[in-house]
């Protein structure tokens, strides 16, 4: 994945995922987890555990084991007495699912991860059907998902992923989120073969 740098804006850290990172992130908090520090930024094993609805020592357990991995780390610059604040150490994990096919172990993991990121769309859009008509018509409008049909070779699906990683990553670089309406939104980018019957 390429990264399209601004000025003045760090570049997002990445971090390839080998077979045991595959294997710690394979757990539904643990992802949760890493995810809350991405997007809320550096945090206790204690706000985690108000946010993520369990407690704390469930977040601490699975913070350390993700912090044993390279997922996590500390962040001492915000320690203060016996609090442990933790931050993700990457912004952007990537990965190839043959990354792990001499792996059966890892392959499961991955295939564990792969489907948890499906349950996470699904449960997104239903709690935006739930409530997309207490926002304006401005973001009911940029809001959603469509799909396209296309015959295409896997090597040309590859490129065509990478351009429009391309294209993402500029936007989100490009973006100002001090610009008025502005608001966090997740976009999820997705190829699967048409089912067979449709063929």
């Amino acid at each position: 994945m390429e990264n399209d740098e601004t000025p003045g804006r760090p570049a997002p850290r990445q971090v390839r995922l080998d077979h045991r990172k595959v294997r710690v992130l394979a757990h539904p908090l643990r992802m949760r987890l890493l995810g809350a520090l991405r997007v809320k930024g550096p945090a206790t094993a204690t706000t985690l555990a108000a946010l993520l609805g369990t407690n704390t020592g469930a977040t601490s357990y699975h913070l350390r084991q993700l912090a044993e991995v390279g997922l996590v780390v500390e962040d001492p610059d915000l320690a203060s007495g016996r609090q442990r604040w933790w931050r993700s150490a990457h912004d952007v994990t990537n990965w190839e699912p043959t990354d792990f096919d001499d792996d059966p172990d890892a392959r499961a993991a991955i295939e564990w991860i792969e489907g948890e990121q499906v349950r996470l769309l699904v449960e997104h859009a239903e709690r935006w059907f739930a409530e997309q008509h207490d926002w304006s018509p401005a973001w009911r409008d940029a809001l959603g998902m469509g799909d396209i049909f296309m015959t295409i070779p896997p090597s040309r699906l590859e490129a065509l992923k990478a351009d429009l990683w391309q294209l993402l990553e500029r936007y989100r670089n490009e973006s100002d989120p001090a610009e008025p309406d502005a608001a966090p939104v997740q976009v999820f980018l997705a190829a699967y073969p048409l089912i067979q019957e449709m063929r």
